[in-house]
């Protein structure tokens, strides 16, 4: 059996416990030693036998798997995050349908997650946003013309943008040619809930310059939207006085803002 699961975004404590127990149990792991925190190897057993993909193809990696199955093995193939963002798993698991290898996937805390925890954001404030829209620059992989920078940016949801630290100058070029203003809130996050974690917030019109100042080139999420500055929201109904739920009774001539 092979399991799919998520590292979490950084700090070791911050996988899930299923997660945890999953690697307990491991007769073999294959981590993305480039991203995975390894910290997280020492909830292995002494016998277990450690992979670290960052080296491998998608081929050596299956193979690892194949011989383990062949051999009653469990296998962890352990993702940075949420292998289901950006963690290239599909290609694995449509490899692993061809060899008649069965797997399950463990969910993990995605970076975004990790940033707003870093910042005590909420990318979802009433009145101000009710989105949230996970993206990246297209580079090697290539992202579809539909997907743009621009046409996302026209939302002016909350944004959360992967895989583009390299690319800073041009995210911001286009994410003001998609509608946002040079002055409108953003944040760089290096290495979210890890030891060596830096977080800056800053402007769209800022961002190239706040990670050169910073020397920021790589591993770091870039967040956009008014709700960086959680100012101008409303406050949630679910908890206002005069507002009835299947769990409390809304009382009437209550001044909400009170």
């Amino acid at each position: 059996m092979v399991y799919f699961v998520g590292a979490g975004t950084g700090a070791a404590d911050l996988i899930t416990v299923r997660g945890k127990r999953l690697l307990e149990r491991a007769d073999v792991i294959i981590y993305a030693g480039s991203l995975v925190n390894p910290e997280l190897l020492a909830y292995a057993k002494k016998s277990c036998v450690v992979h670290d993909s960052a080296r491998l193809t998608l081929e050596e990696v299956i193979q690892i798997m194949r011989r383990a199955e062949g051999e009653g093995k469990t296998t962890v193939r352990l993702h940075t995050g949420d292998p289901s963002i950006y963690g290239a798993v599909r290609e694995q698991m449509d490899a692993l349908d061809g060899l008649g290898i069965s797997y399950e996937s463990c969910p993990g805390v995605s970076a975004c997650f990790g940033a707003a925890a870093s910042l005590n954001l909420e990318y979802t404030l009433p009145g101000v946003s009710q989105s949230l829209i996970i993206t990246r620059m297209g580079g090697r992989t290539k992202v579809p013309e539909r997907e743009s920078i621009e046409s996302f940016a026209a939302h002016r949801a909350s944004m959360a943008v992967y895989l583009s630290a390299g690319m800073l100058g041009e995210l911001s070029k286009r994410l003001i040619a998609g509608g946002y203003e040079e002055a409108a809130p953003a944040a760089l996050i290096y290495k979210a809930t890890w030891a060596e974690e830096e977080a800056y917030v800053c402007t769209v019109g800022t961002l190239a310059d706040t990670a050169r100042e910073h020397g920021i080139t790589r591993t770091a999420l870039v967040l956009v939207g008014d709700v960086i500055t959680h100012r101008h929201y409303r406050k949630s109904r679910l908890y206002a006085a005069d507002f009835s739920t299947a769990f409390r009774e809304g009382r009437a001539g209550i001044n909400p803002a009170e």
